[in-house]
């Protein structure tokens, strides 16, 4: 299959898990906004649970690339953590699909736990972790200590990177935008707040 062809589907199927969840899109209805037979779509990839892998499994490696962007940065280690924090939340993502299916796979997961034998986002997690801990004063916390900061900042972003639509109906779109214009800032004061060990 052609990479762009493999990209286009992807992209497609990230689209419609975000939206949808994994248990919400059927491999037809994703083959079907491809114009695709559902059978030419389980060709290239196998079955359902076979192409949301791929998908969360990309999501995986742009966030490790951004965080690659970052360790070769000279700033220190708090600096470099706020930055990619910071960058999860910023449209430099394509669009704000993979952080949405980010959070699905994170929070609507239940059966699907259950059965997987792969989990794509496990390094991503663990690199945040490994980031918490290369700051001062965190090097020698838990690793759950760092993962329940990681997780908190994650749900923030997460939660605010669905919630436009939502927000913009509340508040109207004036309001949001000037939402979306603080918003950044305010998470970075949560981040570095939060940093500050007893």
């Amino acid at each position: 299959m052609a990479q762009d062809t493999r990209e286009r589907l992807l992209d497609q199927a990230e689209s419609l898990f975000a939206e949808r969840g994994f248990y919400g899109v059927s491999i037809a209805a994703i083959a079907n906004e491809l114009g695709l037979t559902k059978q030419a779509l389980l060709h290239h990839f196998g079955s359902k649970e076979k192409l949301y892998g791929e998908v969360l499994k990309r999501i995986s490696e742009q966030f490790a690339a951004l965080e690659q962007d970052r360790s070769t940065e000279d700033a220190n280690s708090v600096e470099k953590l706020v930055s990619y924090m910071l960058e999860l939340l910023a449209p430099a993502i394509p669009n704000r699909d993979a952080t949405r299916v980010l959070m699905r796979e994170l929070l609507d997961n239940k059966r699907r736990a259950d059965t997987a034998s792969t989990w794509y986002l496990k390094s991503f997690l663990e690199r945040l972790i490994a980031l918490v801990k290369a700051i001062p004063g965190w090097q020698s916390a838990r690793d759950a200590e760092a993962l329940a900061l990681v997780y908190q900042w994650l749900g923030a972003i997460n939660y605010y990177n669905i919630s436009e639509p939502t927000l913009t109906g509340i508040f109207g779109a004036s309001a949001y935008r000037d939402l979306d214009a603080v918003f950044g800032r305010q998470l970075e004061k949560l981040i570095r707040a939060s940093l500050i060990r007893d």
